[in-house]
């Protein structure tokens, strides 16, 4: 891996600076690829995009930048994106700092900013070592998410049409599923979630198997097929409906009838019940019938604690005598039979009984 230290001043870092509408954003007389397919929008807020120009007009340094070395002799922003965008900006007018633009500062004024030098690591080596160099310089400013970093290592066409559908403000993929999934578009947590999904886990070996594929139709088909499935059977939207494992679950149950009315029925009675302490849950529950999904409410230490004096510290089953700590409440009616977590339905067992009981 070669590293070279060069001074760019702001001059030649704005010059041909251009944010072309489809995403694309250069600079550094067109040579630059400033906004690289891996790498996420602009996402700066205004406060710290005046402290990029703050800290060039008092000529304070600026954190160090990493450009790459390509093949043909441009270079792509590896680090620096966001104080980059800032400071072209604010060159060509898009936004004022201490209620001046560029054009309306005096000309000594401007000078000092345009002559301004930063400081720019060039970097160039294989792709397994420019890897390796973002990883390591992925610690400080805007971090990079595990995501943006695959994006990094398998940059190619893929990456670039799947960005269109999963990793824009307001793009396709927010559009259909913003009420189902956690996250930001743009810190590319739709694009992830949407790869482990229909790679089921395998995310860095999808990326690697259709890094070449021109285009991401594949994996947003596979999306939209999620979000319908989810829509036309669980009816209803609800806020607990995010972050829910749905790709999983439609890998798995996709293909089966059910009754989008009889699941909603059986939804709503499930966020009425008071012992089912994990609403999001009930999803996976209804599909799949385990009640580890739903967190069923335990009983108390209070509840617990009357029983086991009731019972003298014996086992319900063994009748053997153990510590209270050595025993387990347990739903003497189960819960999916109707049974409440209540003390009239509480019974206290050993832990050995407990398991067998629940493992029956």
């Amino acid at each position: 891996m070669k590293i070279e230290l060069k001074d760019i001043t702001v001059k030649e870092l704005a010059e041909g600076y251009e944010d072309k509408a489809e995403g694309g954003v250069c600079g550094y007389g067109g040579k630059l690829d400033i906004r690289p397919a891996y790498q996420r929008e602009f996402i700066y807020k205004d406060k710290q995009r005046e402290a990029v120009i703050d800290t060039i007009t008092k000529d304070f340094p600026l954190n160090v930048m990493y450009w790459s070395v390509k093949g043909d002799g441009t270079y792509e922003m590896i680090d620096g994106q966001q104080r980059t965008i800032s400071i072209c900006q604010y060159i060509q007018g898009d936004f004022a700092f201490m209620f001046k633009y560029f054009h309306n500062l005096n000309a000594d004024e401007k000078k000092q900013i345009l002559d301004y030098k930063l400081k720019i690591y060039f970097c160039s080596g294989t792709d397994a070592e420019r890897l390796q160099w973002f990883r390591t310089i992925n610690i400080a400013g805007e971090k990079l998410y595990e995501q943006e970093l695959l994006n990094a290592v398998y940059s190619g066409s893929w990456v670039t049409d799947a960005k269109r559908y999963f990793s824009k403000t307001n793009c396709a993929a927010h559009s259909i599923g913003s009420d189902y999934l956690n996250g930001s578009a743009i810190r590319q947590d739709y694009l992830a979630t949407a790869i482990d999904w229909h790679s089921k886990g395998g995310i860095e070996k999808y990326m690697a198997i259709h890094q070449h594929d021109p285009t991401a139709i594949e994996l947003w088909n596979y999306f939209q097929s999620v979000m319908s499935w989810v829509t036309a059977t669980f009816t209803t939207k609800r806020k607990f409906m995010k972050g829910v494992a749905w790709g999983e679950l439609y890998n798995e149950y996709g293909k089966k009838k059910y009754d989008p009315k009889a699941i909603e029925a059986e939804t709503a009675k499930l966020i009425a019940d008071d012992d089912v302490e994990k609403k999001s849950g009930i999803y996976p529950y209804i599909l799949t019938r385990d009640e580890k999904y739903l967190s069923i409410r335990a009983f108390s230490d209070s509840i617990k604690q009357k029983v086991y004096e009731k019972q003298k510290g014996k086992c319900k089953v063994c009748k053997k005598v153990f510590k209270i700590e050595e025993m387990e409440g347990d739903h003497i009616t189960p819960w999916h039979e109707g049974g409440k977590t209540i003390e009239s339905n509480c019974q206290m067992l050993c832990k050995d009984d407990n398991r067998r009981k629940s493992g029956k």
